[in-house]
């Protein structure tokens, strides 16, 4: 199943309350495709790429390549978020150019797994925020909620406590956790062309490391991946953080009807167009998950139809500003870990 397939079930059942509002929105033309908005935005990004390419040959050895650095992770990041689009087939309507362009881009362009992180996003959407069906939200390193605190071990117990601190900083780390989780999902026998995505990940590793020690030396290359490999971990972590992090987790009551499981477990981010840029859109967090494959240009124009049809059928609709997210989202983190800071009872 693709992250296309969430909502298809419940949209074609008649007379539901998403049934309804996806055919408000077919009739406003939001599903249709935008490729002349993704040829521009795909343009944009890759002469934005070849800018910092050309930029980092022409510096050479020396420590201003770190600000190069810290703009190769802004185009990896976009990248990603490019990526993410594709998978939702918002790029392209059939699964195998989607599948070419996302192992493209992920794979070959930034390391990551296009076929792990895509199964991995599906059930993300499937069951949004939910501790055991949502891979989100599986305890780790942190700790969603205080079921999962009290159950935590090793690592994690340390961590745990003082997680809404350490969120951020352990973000650095989230670009070179992407890349080892790509590694290790290709152990799996159940991945979809796992010798395609091997080789594409390995072309990535080798000229990667090969476009550092031709122009940097072994100090220097080192240390412009650890600002790039940061820059790219922050950079998605504060992308995805405050969509659901804090929100309730679905009642089961809420989990048989689709528009309340995505509405009341997503919070939108408002802002601006800058926001909009900077985001790939996933500020509109409420209208992505109940329409994966609209168009990132079309989610604007969606948010004020899906939050007065909220408002019609009574469901809450939460939007807020950009850091009073990150706010929310860290005290959240910050309760749930009490239990490992009060120790055993």
């Amino acid at each position: 199943m693709t992250t296309t397939d969430a909502g298809a079930a419940t949209a074609t059942t008649p007379g539901s309350d998403y049934a309804r509002l996806a055919r408000r929105m077919t009739a406003a033309g939001l599903l249709d495709r935008r490729p002349g908005y993704y040829a521009l935005r795909f343009g944009l990004v890759l002469a934005l790429a070849l800018a910092t390419g050309a930029v980092y040959v022409r510096l050479g050895d020396s420590w201003a390549q770190l600000w190069v650095a810290v703009l190769t992770g802004v185009v990896s990041a976009q990248l990603a978020l490019l990526a993410h689009d594709v998978a939702h087939r918002q790029v392209f309507r059939s699964a195998r150019n989607s599948g070419i362009a996302g192992r493209i881009i992920g794979n070959l362009a930034i390391g990551m797994s296009y076929g792990w992180w895509s199964e991995k996003h599906t059930r993300h959407h499937a069951n949004p925020n939910h501790s055991e069906l949502d891979p989100d939200v599986a305890p780790d390193l942190l700790v969603w909620s205080t079921d999962q605190a009290r159950g935590a071990r090793g690592a994690a117990r340390l961590v745990g406590r003082w997680q809404a601190f350490l969120f951020f900083p352990l973000l650095t780390l989230e670009g070179i956790n992407l890349h080892v989780a790509s590694v290790r999902a290709l152990r799996k026998p159940t991945m979809r062309h796992r010798v395609l995505e091997a080789v594409l990940l390995l072309a990535h590793f080798v000229g990667y490391l090969a476009a550092l020690l031709l122009v940097l030396p072994p100090l220097h290359a080192l240390a412009f991946a650890a600002v790039h490999q940061g820059v790219l971990g922050v950079y998605l972590g504060c992308t995805f953080a405050p969509n659901h992090k804090g929100m309730p987790e679905p009642t089961d009551e809420h989990r048989r009807d689709f528009l309340r499981r995505q509405v009341l477990t997503s919070r939108n981010v408002r802002g601006g167009r800058l926001l909009d840029v900077a985001l790939g859109g996933l500020n509109y967090q409420i209208e992505h998950h109940l329409f994966p494959s609209m168009p990132t240009a079309n989610l604007r124009r969606a948010e004020p139809i899906v939050r007065a049809y909220c408002a019609e059928v009574g469901v809450p609709y939460y939007e807020t500003g950009l850091v009073r997210s990150y706010a929310q989202a860290l005290r959240h983190l910050h309760r749930v870990g009490a239990p490992l800071r009060s120790g055993p009872k």
